[in-house]
């Protein structure tokens, strides 16, 4: 069957079936995807990443002279390229930028047991895991005709107040939210947004505060459980770290606002490719890192910004498929650290991570959006998997992301936080180990003893 069949199934199924038609812009870019490109991601692993084959970071000789050099960087200045391509190009960055980047002598690329980003020989990203798997012709197909939709979430705002209650985030309240947290605190705006105080720095992930995850604002996913405040709401924030370029993860009114309100003073950390879209956006700060690089905010030169690997792809138009890499990333500061897996399917790297960095004190991991298994498996995780990636990171404590908000996938919208229950039970672990929160809700967690105080 060719592509423009796939195509035409796809057009019809959505055209008669509401259910399906709520599924959303990201899949139907999957699927559009699949058909055009399969035969590059079908690729075994030692294709995409073996000989003949374009690996981003191989060691050689120069890799000692890269860690001799002052600053740190390694062919053409990699770890910089974000900040000083934007000063080269429109010497918009501010003062405080230009005068406080730090650059690190130590380059976790050029060690051997890290995975390494790389590009198939068409120069798309690939994921370099045998896990990571793309779902086959006859199971699209069945999914866009026979699998049934079991979200099923209510149209009553009274019930998903009562299930999922939207509260006003503490710092709506507090006679000064600039002060600083006594320890490391999370407040989940919902979907993969976090906003996380950590030794001084508030850090916010992936944000969306856009009623759909789409190009358009009338049509699309639309969130069922609305954000918990408004950009102009949020307290100072000093940097955004962005996992890949979905729509639900990359929000276009929400990069534009945030940038209208903080400007230069506020640091975007993306994976490479992300840049030139964000400088387009008018953002002027902001670095471009691949896996296992690393940089910090200016004024901040104690926490640290690490991109590190994740299991996923990128697409934001019909061309671009994998034209920009995908990452987790993991901030490591002078007292806490925490660690953001954005949107992943269940890969080795994470025990990586956890070796390279761990015990991490706070982590941020989806557990939504796994149903169909056979259709999502390569790229987003399950309850039971999300627990192991908090096992692998050496996680002393986790918060579920990438549910409640969007409906994205099959399972029944309550499903996934009653499953990571399970899972955390069934490995014997403290219930507060990896909890859930509502939207708006905080809590703050001690280092010390690992108590959560919501």
């Amino acid at each position: 069957m060719g592509a423009a069949s796939v195509q035409l199934l796809f057009v019809c199924r959505c055209y008669f079936n509401k259910r399906l038609a709520r599924y959303g812009l990201e899949y139907y870019l999957c699927f559009k995807s699949l058909a055009s490109h399969f035969h590059r991601w079908s690729c075994s692993p030692s294709r995409r990443c073996g000989g003949g084959v374009e690996a981003m970071d191989k060691s050689s000789s120069s890799g000692k002279a890269a860690l001799e050099d002052p600053r740190g960087l390694m062919e053409g200045a990699a770890v910089l390229r974000g900040a000083e391509a934007a000063d080269v190009d429109t010497q918009r960055k501010s003062s405080s930028s230009r005068s406080s980047r730090k650059s690190f002598r130590l380059d976790y690329r050029l060690e051997e047991e890290v995975t390494k980003s790389c590009r198939d020989k068409h120069g798309r990203w690939t994921n370099p895991w045998p896990t990571w798997k793309f779902p086959s012709y006859s199971t699209l197909l069945r999914f866009l005709l026979l699998d049934k939709n079991n979200s099923n979430v209510p149209t009553s705002k009274e019930v998903l107040d009562a299930e999922l209650p939207v509260l006003e985030p503490y710092f709506l309240h507090s006679a000064d939210p600039t002060e600083p947290s006594p320890g490391l605190r999370v407040t989940w705006l919902g979907h993969a947004s976090v906003l996380v105080e950590i030794d001084g720095v508030n850090v916010l992930t992936d944000p969306i505060f856009s009623q759909r995850a789409s190009p358009l604002q009338f049509m699309g996913p639309k969130r069922y459980r609305g954000p918990p405040c408004t950009v102009e709401q949020l307290p100072r924030i000093d940097a955004v770290v962005i996992s890949h370029s979905h729509y639900d993860h990359l929000d276009v009114g929400s990069v534009t606002s945030l940038n209208a309100r903080f400007g230069g003073e506020l640091r975007w950390f993306v994976p490479l490719g992300l840049m030139d879209w964000l400088v387009k956006m008018g953002c002027e700060n902001v670095m471009e890192l691949d896996w296992w690089e690393e940089n910090c905010i200016p004024g901040h030169d104690d926490v640290t910004f690490v991109c590190t690997p994740s299991q996923h792809w990128s697409k934001r138009s019909a061309l671009d498929d994998n034209k920009t890499l995908w990452g987790s990333w993991s901030v490591l500061g002078p007292d806490h650290r925490f660690f953001f897996a954005g949107d992943t399917g269940y890969c080795p790297t994470f025990q990586e991570i956890g070796r390279r960095f761990g015990p991490f004190d706070l982590a941020a991991i989806p557990i939504g959006a796994y149903l169909p298994r056979d259709v999502m498996k390569g790229q987003h995780v399950d309850p039971e998997e999300a627990v192991q990636i908090h096992q692998d990171l050496q996680a002393k404590q986790s918060v579920a992301i990438h549910w409640g908000t969007f409906a994205l996938a099959y399972e029944h919208y309550m499903e996934p936080p009653a499953r990571l229950r399970d899972a955390v039970e069934q490995k014997g672990l403290n219930a507060e180990s990896f909890f859930t929160l509502h939207h708006g809700e905080s809590c703050l967690i001690d280092a010390q003893t690992g108590d959560v105080f919501h």
